[in-house]
């Protein structure tokens, strides 16, 4: 069994936690913050938060030249505390949302693939984090 490189992204989110697990877990809200650049979109946001669950994430380039689904499966979900899943290519994802005060410190941890480099895929991922925490501290 190959055993794959680990990569770890966080963010401190201005925000109570409730508020930001309905926006990270909310298919309305997912398609505003769940891109890396302004180049990029979410159209569709499919997301049965259970395990077991399914969920599948539509990302666009916003002239249409290119897309694909982002898709997975649920395997643990812990209400405002992790939520952890395997995307369709087999490799495991795990977020965990940590109380700190008053804000959310949020830790994902994901499974490195073999076609990009470390580096672009830490920072991709970092992107669409930093994204999220724009778009949930925006909202409050």
């Amino acid at each position: 069994m190959e055993i794959k490189e680990k990569i770890t992204i966080e963010a401190v989110l201005k925000a109570p936690i409730d508020h930001v697990w309905k926006l990270w877990t909310s298919p309305e809200h997912i398609v505003n913050w769940n891109f890396a650049t302004e180049e990029w979109c979410c159209p569709a946001a499919v997301n049965e938060l259970r395990e077991g669950g399914e969920m599948n994430w539509r990302m666009e380039s916003r002239d249409g030249s290119m897309g694909f689904d982002f898709t997975g499966t649920y395997r643990q979900i812990k209400v405002n505390e992790l939520i952890a899943y395997e995307i369709s290519d087999g490799r495991f994802v795990s977020i965990g949302f940590l109380r700190d005060g008053e804000n959310v410190r949020m830790v994902e941890e994901f499974e490195a693939e073999d076609m990009n480099p470390i580096e672009l895929q830490r920072a991709g991922w970092q992107a669409i984090l930093d994204n999220f925490k724009r778009y949930a501290e925006s909202k409050k």
